[in-house]
């Protein structure tokens, strides 16, 4: 984007950007550490890194939940069913269905929630 262009404002400059680097890291498991990159009442991204081996316990919420696969190769579990995944895929959890993941080598979740964990968030506090 050029410096000339102009866009809407929407939100206040010090919550519509984040850097990575300027976010901590939460360990919430063996081997598995997550980090909130943004946020907002009804919507929010988060990070989460797996070590090979590591658990993601299959749990439910009333969010619902879509996930990326950024990296590495991941059983996982929504429901009754089971599926592996890699790089590219994703997988979606309605509220309150149970589902986890097992990281069959290191890799990195992209979860989306709406609305946002409150839990993550008093968690990162």
């Amino acid at each position: 984007m050029s410096s000339s262009t102009s866009l809407p404002a929407t939100a206040p400059a010090d919550t519509a950007f984040v850097g990575t680097a300027d976010v901590a890291w939460t360990t919430v498991a063996a081997g598995v550490r997550r980090q909130i990159l943004g946020h907002g009442p009804d919507l929010m991204l988060v990070r989460v890194e797996f070590e090979r081996d590591a658990v993601g316990a299959v749990h439910h919420h009333p969010h619902r939940q879509v996930t990326y696969v950024a990296a590495g190769r991941f059983a996982v579990q929504v429901g009754d069913a089971r599926r592996e995944l890699g790089p590219g895929d994703t997988f979606f959890a309605v509220a309150d269905v149970p589902h986890g993941v097992v990281a069959l080598e290191p890799g990195t979740l992209i979860d989306v929630f709406t609305p946002a964990r409150e839990d993550f968030l008093a968690a990162s506090r």
